[in-house]
């Protein structure tokens, strides 16, 4: 019997455990469970939940086992090391479920809008907020598990007095080694609560059209139109000046620009350019207009404005009125096209040069009336105006400078 009663308080240490670890799950599900009862209104409230479970048993479990070991073992000569794994183990389960918990939060807040609407602005902004907020919160976590871990070690804990002692130099040092990363920070958390750019805008930075796909702490990453990537530190944006389509509203103009001969029909082609909008949903009905904007080296400039409801829109509503234009003027105006002229010029005779020079009733070597500063009373009086002050002043001035 003593024998018998021997074994079970060996066991005992185990049962405890077992009961701890099945208490902490079944408190677990009904925290979940709560958490979905409480918040059943938010869109997909259990699968986001469903990314803090396993943090949340996890906790929960490690704390049920501490507490059953500090009950029936605790006089144990191996408790107090399995004590200091427990103690590492619950610090970093609970930075992982703080960091899931930042994520739920976010999860939450942008699970109730979206982004693929025209005119999305607030809820980009809210995003970018959202996004960059959390990334910070989860920087501070791991930062702040990293250094519990570490205080949990004697050697560290005493070497901490004299950390503290020189962090006035350290933190110099550090300001200067990392002045660069500091200043990306900065501007990373100023692009997020100043609205100049948000996840989903449309920008072109560097000659290159594309969308935020990402903001963080030091670097944009912008999604170019090829699928490329350029990333961009995020001083960049506070530094240098950058094109934002999108930052009131999608809506835009663009050009399309033809150079064309001078016997280009202005009237057949805003005609055409009429009936090209209006048979295409890519035209949002706003601006659609056909001008002559430059008249020389023997061409035209015909310039056409239209609108679109946003960059891709406008884009492929370009590039259907350019192909129309084109197409159109090939078909049914193609003395329009742009072309160059030479022509050839026969020296003429000299009695030819004479009879026209009696006709025109003048002497081609008379010039009084072709110089502005000249050959007239008009012209004289011009050319005194811009003579300067005069003979006499300027012999006063060299006396002047010769005596100081």
């Amino acid at each position: 019997m003593q024998d018998v009663l021997s074994a079970l308080s060996s066991l005992k240490p185990l049962f405890a455990v077992l009961i701890a670890v099945g208490a902490a799950l079944l408190l677990a599900r009904v925290v979940r469970e709560s958490t979905a009862k409480i918040f059943r209104r938010v869109p997909r409230i259990r699968e986001v939940t469903a990314l803090g479970r396993n943090p949340l048993r996890l906790v929960l479990s490690l704390i049920g086992i501490r507490i059953a070991m500090g009950a029936t073992v605790a006089g144990a000569e191996w408790f107090p090391a399995a004590n200091y794994v427990l103690t590492l183990g619950l610090i970093a389960s609970l930075g992982w479920l703080a960091v899931v918990t930042l994520l739920i939060i976010e999860a939450m807040l942008l699970s109730k809008y979206k982004t693929d609407t025209r005119d999305n602005r607030r809820m980009r902004r809210l995003k970018t907020q959202v996004m960059l907020g959390r990334r910070v919160g989860v920087a501070v976590i791991i930062t702040i598990a990293v250094a519990c871990v570490l205080l949990t070690i004697p050697e560290v804990r005493a070497l901490g007095a004299g950390i503290l002692a020189s962090a006035g130099l350290i933190s110099i040092v550090a300001g200067l080694a990392v002045q660069s990363t500091l200043t990306n920070v900065f501007a990373g958390m100023q692009l997020a609560f100043t609205d100049a750019i948000r996840v989903d805008d449309v920008v072109v930075v560097e000659s290159q059209w594309g969308t935020i796909e990402e903001i963080t702490m030091t670097y944009v990453v912008v999604h170019l139109w090829d699928d490329r990537r350029l990333i961009l530190p995020s001083a960049y944006f506070t530094s240098t000046p950058f094109e934002n389509w999108t930052r009131k509203q999608s809506a835009i103009l663009g050009t399309v620009e033809l150079d064309l001969d001078w016997r280009a029909p202005v009237g057949d082609l805003r005609t055409r350019l009429k009936e090209t909008l209006a048979g295409t949903e890519l035209w949002d009905g706003r601006t659609g207009v056909l001008q002559i904007t430059d008249a020389v080296n023997g061409l035209v400039r015909v310039r056409i404005l239209v609108s679109a409801a946003d960059s891709g829109a406008l884009f492929d509503l370009r590039c259907l009125v350019r192909e129309a234009m084109v197409t159109y003027l090939q078909e049914w105006h193609p003395g329009a096209l742009p072309r160059q002229r030479w022509e050839e010029v026969q020296p003429a005779a000299p009695e030819v040069h004479r009879d026209r020079r009696s006709r025109r009733g003048g002497d081609p070597s008379d010039t009084s009336t072709s110089q502005f500063f000249t050959g007239s009373l008009e012209a004289v009086d011009r050319r005194h105006s811009f003579a300067g002050p005069g003979k006499e002043v300027f012999e006063e001035r060299e006396e002047t400078s010769a005596e100081d």
